[in-house]
């Protein structure tokens, strides 16, 4: 008997890729052809996003770093940020989260303690409105408290100071150190939480004699003081979480730089359209400013 063998022949590679890309095979010869391109664009983006990352010292999101690159007048897409930053093994310190309460407010449970911008309508300007809070920074020779003053409205840490010590003078000193550089309208509100420094009678005499009014969170709620809460949590875990300072010298020029240095001035906002607090200031002065003309 005879038989006849009927040999099949291979499919040929590039017919077989062209139908698992579901391309004809000229279009495959195209997209082949089109790879060391697109590997360069790639590796470029790669090398935009660790700049970028890098200068903001790891603090930056795969979101924020497609928002800038689209200010700076690229376009890229925050999915492609993420997929780039998770091949390159980077991710923003922000994914870790800790949080602990310092000031005590047993003292401030009655009334006498409004909570303005819970009660009252606030003009949504600059110079207007002003969170306050304290927290604490570890190094090998003990803690150092820092206490900050922030325009609620331009996101601007206006005034700041540290200290060895958490008394009434660290939340005094602030504040002076902010009427010293800046110009606070009458009846600007400053709000804090109830904590001894910012109830004591010294402080509430400072801000009476600038004409300011005293604004207080309610007490358990850490979010109606929001402004400071999240200033600190953003400064931690960019600075000082997972880094080891040896002294409080070391630690109040830290605080010093990175306030004065970076966040004012150069540390991009989401919701400020990408562009540093101060620089957001500038802008709302000027629309003020082409209004009045």
């Amino acid at each position: 008997m005879k038989y006849e063998f009927i040999l099949e022949h291979p499919e040929h590679p590039v017919a077989k890729w062209a139908r698992k890309l579901k391309v004809s095979e000229s279009g495959y010869y195209a997209w082949q052809a089109g790879k060391p391109g697109r590997t360069m664009r790639e590796q470029k983006e790669k090398d935009l996003i660790r700049g970028i990352f890098e200068e903001a010292d790891g603090s930056y999101g795969a979101g924020k770093i497609a928002g800038i690159i689209r200010v700076r007048g690229g376009h890229i897409g925050r999915d492609k940020v993420s997929r780039h930053m998770k091949d390159m093994g980077l991710s923003s310190i922000h994914n870790r989260r800790r949080y602990r309460s310092l000031t005590n407010s047993k003292k401030s449970r009655g009334k006498g303690y409004p909570n303005i911008f819970r009660e009252e309508m606030f003009p949504i300007v600059p110079r207007m409105g002003l969170s306050s809070d304290i927290t604490y920074l570890k190094s090998d020779e003990g803690f150092t408290y820092l206490c900050i003053i922030k325009d609620i409205v331009s996101g601007e840490v206006l005034g700041r100071y540290t200290s060895d010590r958490m008394t009434k003078e660290l939340v005094i000193n602030a504040f002076l150190s902010m009427t010293a550089r800046y110009r606070l309208e009458p009846g600007c509100v400053f709000h804090s939480d109830r904590g001894s420094q910012y109830t004591s009678k010294a402080f509430r005499e400072l801000v009476a004699m600038h004409s300011m009014r005293q604004s207080f969170s309610r007490v358990g709620v850490p979010g109606d003081n929001s402004w400071s809460e999240s200033f600190f949590a953003i400064m931690k875990k960019e600075k000082f979480h997972w880094r080891h300072y040896k002294t409080r010298d070391h630690v109040k020029a830290v605080v010093f730089e990175y306030i004065e240095v970076l966040y004012n001035r150069k540390r991009a906002q989401k919701r400020f359209g990408y562009i540093s607090p101060s620089q957001y200031y500038e802008r709302l002065q000027i629309n003020e400013l082409s209004q009045v003309a």
